[in-house]
């Protein structure tokens, strides 16, 4: 497939107008004192699904002809990505199959279901989720729109950036640096080109054991994660960056900061007790970078991106 471009990103916002929430921009006096800048945080956690996943999600699949829509779309995901891919398929009257991850949290199965897709379970740990969703797709015909590795999937997540920008400009503040959630990287690859030509510098966030980004730009090429990392963060937990992904990332990211399950946590209470949001772990590793000083804030203006809410009421219970 072809790299995506800046001009993607600015189609892909035309065409998502009015099928996705514009998320606000948000700030709390707290958050500036604490770490000495001026922060704004794009809160995704309040989109449709409850993640910024059904930005690429619904501009992929709007790409696509009567034809194609009519021979349903598959997906792999560890919830997110397929709730929205399920959301943008019913909205399309598209047949949609997600393969999940059975530790996948039942939040996530069970809004997936919610809109109609049909959900097939595998082994995280020993199951190759790319081959099963391939197999499939080679079977059934259906189009494959895969969690990051994609050009529409990855012009569509850019669109988040492009609107902190211009609503921090209506503010009158310019973005020195922006924080990012990353997983296999499609998010951030979309902010990287939706900001290219700026001054701001966009960084990666990811949890601990499943460094890949940041261990792929160290050694200059992709390298896998080294297994056995905690699996709290559930949406990140990608195991190398993706094919497309990772040469937009390498030349346009300013680096790629690594939190703990225990500055997640904190993050998560941070958000709810002070922002009275509802914030997922891999959701918060971006503010998480923030609160511990993973990055110098003072007298930055930073945006930060929290990319989901969709948490299991035990986790959250563990948080609080």
């Amino acid at each position: 497939m072809n790299s995506p471009t800046r001009a993607d990103v600015l189609t892909a916002r035309a065409r998502l107008e009015g099928h996705i929430v514009r998320t606000p921009m948000l700030r709390h006096p707290l958050l500036d004192e604490r770490t000495g800048g001026t922060i704004l945080l794009k809160a995704e956690n309040l989109q449709r699904t409850g993640s910024f996943k059904l930005r690429g999600a619904t501009n992929a699949l709007r790409q696509l002809g009567s034809e194609d829509r009519a021979r349903g779309v598959v997906s792999h995901s560890s919830g997110n990505h397929g709730q929205a891919v399920a959301c943008a398929a019913a909205s399309l009257g598209m047949r949609a199959t997600i393969f999940m991850p059975t530790d996948a949290p039942r939040i996530k199965i069970e809004s997936t279901r919610r809109w109609g897709a049909e959900i097939i379970h595998f082994d995280r740990l020993l199951a190759d989720r790319e081959a099963l969703t391939q197999e499939h797709a080679a079977r059934t015909g259906a189009i494959l729109v895969p969690p990051f590795d994609h050009p529409g999937v990855i012009a569509g997540q850019g669109t988040l950036a492009l609107e902190l920008a211009e609503d921090a400009a209506t503010a009158g503040l310019a973005i020195g640096s922006l924080l990012v959630c990353t997983g296999g990287g499609g998010m951030v690859a979309g902010c990287v080109l939706a900001l290219q030509g700026s001054a701001t510098r966009v960084f990666a966030v990811e949890p601990a054991g499943w460094d890949d980004t940041a261990r792929s730009l160290a050694a200059g090429e992709r390298l896998p994660i080294i297994p056995g990392g905690s699996t709290f963060c559930d949406a990140l937990l990608s195991k190398m960056p993706g094919e497309i992904t990772f040469p937009i990332n390498r030349a346009g990211l300013a680096g790629a900061l690594v939190v703990t399950d225990d500055e997640v946590l904190a993050a998560m209470r941070f958000a709810f007790d002070h922002l009275k949001l509802v914030v997922e772990p891999g959701g918060a590793v971006a503010l998480a970078a923030l609160l511990s000083s993973r990055i110098d804030a003072r007298g930055q203006v930073v945006g930060a991106v929290l990319s989901g809410g969709n948490v299991d009421p035990t986790t959250f219970a563990r948080a609080l």
